[in-house]
């Protein structure tokens, strides 16, 4: 945590030290939101720096869309489409930023390789399946990887 935000958790600590004195459930109280403080500093400090790439097949089969789903900007980006052997890059894509690429033909499967960098030249590589009859939404996915969290496989 940052230095501001563990002089805030000890400031609550100490109010609710004083208000334990005057009553026992007022103190128990502000240790229990001090503590809810605490946990969302944690969460925020988790989804920070977050580089996030999506790739998706369009509902009529003839576009792929690759979106940025982090908040930071995502360069270098090349995406293959196995085994169709077609390729295409873009430069830059900004915090929720898109690109589309329309397909010659309509995709019935595939899987999506995108390989990409993010600001400190760090390199990373994902797979998608594309699919035009089914999709793999999992509801239960969290909107961003917070504590770690990774795809299952």
């Amino acid at each position: 945590m940052r230095r501001n935000q563990v002089i805030i958790i000890a400031a609550g600590l100490v109010i609710s030290a004083f208000l334990a004195f005057i009553n026992i459930y007022i103190g128990g109280i502000a240790v229990i939101l001090v503590g809810a403080l605490a946990m969302s500093f944690q969460i925020m400090a988790d989804s920070e720096g977050l580089v996030e790439i999506g790739v998706v097949l369009s509902e009529d089969a003839r576009m792929v869309t690759v979106r940025n789903r982090g908040n930071l900007p995502i360069k270098d980006i090349h995406v293959a489409l196995v085994p169709l052997d077609i390729e295409f890059e873009t430069s830059l894509l900004t915090p929720d930023g898109r690109f589309d690429y329309r397909l010659p033909s309509m995709l019935h499967e595939a899987k999506a390789v995108a390989e990409y960098s993010d600001e400190d030249g760090r390199r990373y590589q994902k797979t998608f399946p594309l699919s035009s009859t089914h999709t793999d939404d999992d509801l239960l996915k969290p909107a961003f990887p917070i504590f770690g969290w990774k795809n299952q496989k």
